[in-house]
């Protein structure tokens, strides 16, 4: 009841504000479940790789299960499809699908990043509506005092809500950033070490 009570009080631009909060804590919630690393990249998977590649080599069910398992699966499995290739394709395959694979870790920050940006902005819409009420609530016979305090809710609630829904949305969009770039490098460096690996025992194999 307190919080109705705050929104009418704060008049029709914290709606803005309400609207813009409830896209940010999904983004929030559904970037923090898929970007786990157990899920992205889970440690371990390119050694897994390497031990079935030196078993059966890159075969088709090899591929498919690693490119059905995570984003580093995909990544790795890239890789594996020109196993016989040499180096340089190897790894621009593999750079390719990591690219295709940070778009999609990156997925709906941009949109974090406005709203981190633009909520301060909607509060103070709401902060000038609220001065323009202020401002009306003067007459040549003397003040209106309840449009008066009207003036003052709005222009003092949308601004407080406009930061309250703008920092948390700047601090997770700061974290998932470094998050992403922290897995990328985690991806490249396993598939690194898969390169070396499959490019190894080909060229035991043409020693």
């Amino acid at each position: 009841m307190l919080v109705w009570s705050i929104i009418q009080a704060a008049g029709w631009p914290i709606w803005t504000i309400i609207l813009a909060s409830v896209i940010s804590v999904a983004i929030i919630l559904e970037r923090l479940y898929f970007l786990r690393s157990s899920l992205v990249a889970p440690k371990g998977l390119a050694d897994d790789a390497i031990q079935a590649f030196h078993m059966a080599g890159a075969s088709k069910a090899l591929t498919g299960q690693l490119a059905a398992h995570s984003s580093l699966g995909r990544v790795l499995s890239a890789g594996l499809r020109n196993a016989s290739s040499s180096r340089e394709i190897m790894k621009e395959s593999i750079e390719d699908e990591g690219r295709l694979v940070g778009y999609e870790l990156e997925r709906y920050l941009t949109t974090l990043g406005t709203i981190a940006a633009m909520a301060p902005l909607l509060g103070l819409l709401g902060t000038v509506f609220g001065m323009i009420e202020i401002f009306g609530s003067q007459s040549p016979s003397g003040t209106n005092p309840q449009a008066l305090a009207h003036g003052i809710s709005v222009a003092l609630y949308n601004t407080a809500f406009g930061l309250i829904v703008a920092i948390p949305s700047m601090i997770f969009y700061r974290h998932f950033r470094a998050r992403v770039d922290s897995l990328l490098v985690e991806m490249e460096a396993q598939a690194i070490r898969l390169v070396e690996a499959v490019q190894g025992v080909r060229n035991g194999h043409n020693g």
